[in-house]
């Protein structure tokens, strides 16, 4: 398994293709079942990572509409 630290560097797109070719192997089936676990376990974290990248993205979207609607109001205050 990966390090938290290596976890924590990967990008949204890294861990969405890794994530992908994880489910393709289980889904292929032929694994053990130790090695089936293993990649269960690791699609698990990779779905984290990919969740966090999607919240904080989200997260930047609703502050920048917020902002935007902020300065919407404040124009229309003005006139």
């Amino acid at each position: 398994m990966t390090s938290k630290v290596a976890e924590e560097t990967l990008g949204y797109e890294q861990a969405r293709d890794e994530l992908i070719e994880v489910v393709r192997r289980l889904e292929a089936g032929g694994t053990t079942l130790e090695e089936s676990l293993a990649l269960w376990e690791r699609g698990e974290e990779l779905a984290k990572v990919c969740r966090r990248w999607l919240d904080g993205a989200r997260a930047r979207l609703d502050a920048a509409l917020a902002e935007e609607e902020g300065g919407a109001a404040d124009e229309a205050d003005a006139e």
